[in-house]
């Protein structure tokens, strides 16, 4: 029988955990910490987990691979160099395991961490002639690799020599019919290079088209992988030491209503109150004070990218449902348990005059008002990547994940806003409105066009 492999996509923050089965035993790899998503798969195929593979001690979220073990008994299998404070089944490269009719054999795969680990499963006896399924975690994934400057900056070319060592030792050991089953790499920051977010691939596939496998100079490799390294969420710094402490059940329960009278008091101690309604409702009417980050695929990365760690975190919604959505996302990268929430709209969880609001405009726009107002400042809150590739001239440049650093560099002017999609610009907008900014956010398509002297921008130049 070929190996069968059961997807459950964490979107949100880009990666995949996998359960692979003989149809009666189950293997689970890099599962996320809301397991209720894991049970319902096993339950729903009536499987047993006997094991739980992690293929690393990961950056970008807190596991829940030491509680699913827990729950249901299974071995909970980590390269044996890694140091943690909890009982585990230590692996080294080389070993195998046994789960019902499946066998794991591991690779040592190091580059995205030091100790990484790659999982190949078969069932020999049944099948001793069908295509491997790979688990590759964040070391060879769809099109490239994974970054290698989150252990240590310093590490940075070392690392990126051994994750290209590594993925061609991986494929040297595979045929072209492996199938290959990442963690990272579908939009994650801890993917580097030219990834893609198919939904399948092959070593045959990988070996046409992946940076590691289709370069065959190691130095031209490490030079394009380094330089294509960008920003990574700040919230990184939490999860590997998190991981190494047993991370505990997520409490999905719901959070202690929070009304008016208190909200504001929690707004004016200088917590967070985060409104989780799209930009539009946002800019419309918002309770004063409070940072208007839209519940979607980005939210919980750009809440745990700004947010000072340790913030208490008020969440503002229109519905429980929305509060409890926001909540699944923020428990994977370790924010437990908000403060409180306050449900419905803007008018109700506020005074009338404790209400704030700013205008949506367009490039468009933008371009209309330059002949009757020349004193506007355009502030570009892109990474620096971006900015790099092409930006309005005469532009203000501060990325949206070091705003808070740098608000002292704003000028006190009528601020125009804007980033690639308006996503970001939304964030920013509120930050400024929040710290008594005069904002616009623009709220539109960011596209080359911008990047010339065309429009003839006659904005302040305050680089």
């Amino acid at each position: 029988m070929v190996v069968a492999v059961e997807v459950v996509e964490t979107g949100e923050l880009g990666d995949r955990s996998y359960i692979a089965h003989d149809g009666v035993t189950a293997v689970v790899i890099d599962p996320q910490r809301d397991l209720d998503r894991i049970a319902a798969v096993l339950a729903g195929k009536g499987l047993t987990c006997a094991v739980v593979l992690e293929t690393h001690v990961h950056n970008d979220y807190v596991t829940g691979g030491y509680e699913l073990a827990r729950r249901t008994g299974a071995r909970y299998v980590l390269s044996a160099a890694d140091e943690v404070d909890f009982d585990r089944h230590p692996v080294h490269d080389g070993d195998e395991v046994i789960a019902g009719r499946l066998r794991i054999r591991v690779v040592a795969t190091p580059g995205h961490t030091d100790t990484h680990l790659a999982y190949l499963i078969d069932t020999p006896q049944d099948a001793p002639h069908e295509p491997l399924a790979v688990f590759t975690g964040g070391s060879l994934l769809y099109g490239s690799v994974g970054r290698t400057d989150l252990v240590d900056p310093a590490r940075t070319e070392e690392l990126t020599r051994a994750q290209f060592r590594s993925a061609r030792r991986l494929a040297s050991l595979l045929d072209d019919d492996a199938r290959m089953f990442p963690t990272h790499g579908f939009g994650s920051f801890c993917s580097s290079g030219s990834t893609s977010g198919d939904e399948s691939s092959t070593l045959g596939q990988e070996r046409a088209r992946n940076d590691a496998l289709t370069e065959t100079d190691e130095d031209a490799f490490v030079a394009r992988m380094v330089a294509g390294l960008t920003a990574y969420p700040r919230y990184y710094a939490h999860m590997d030491t998190r991981n190494r402490q047993c991370p505990g059940p997520a409490d999905l329960s719901a959070p202690e209503p929070v009304e008016p009278d208190e909200l504001r008091k929690r707004i004016e101690a200088g917590e967070w109150a985060v409104d989780l309604r799209d930009r539009t409702a946002y800019a419309a009417e918002h309770v004063a004070g409070s940072i208007g980050i839209a519940l979607g695929q980005q939210f919980c990365t750009y809440l745990g990218w700004l947010i000072p760690w340790g913030t208490p975190l008020t969440l503002i919604g229109d519905s429980a449902e929305q509060v409890s959505d926001a909540q699944r996302q923020l428990v994977r990268i370790g924010i437990d348990r908000p403060a409180g929430a306050a449900v419905g709209p803007p008018s109700e969880l506020a005074a009338g005059d404790e209400l704030g609001s700013y205008r949506r405009m367009t490039f468009a726009d933008l371009a209309a008002q330059r002949a009757s107002d020349t004193g506007l400042v355009v502030l570009d809150v892109r990474r620096d990547d971006e900015r790099a590739s092409g930006h309005l001239p005469g532009s203000v440049h501060v990325p949206l994940h070091s705003l808070l650093e740098r608000l002292d560099e704003i000028p006190h002017a009528p601020l125009w806003v804007h980033c690639a999609s308006g996503f970001r610009a939304s964030i920013a907008a509120s930050l400024l409105d929040r710290a008594g900014h005069d904002v616009v956010l623009i709220d539109d398509e960011y596209t080359d066009e911008y990047t010339t002297e065309t429009h003839h921008w006659p904005l302040r130049a305050h680089q």
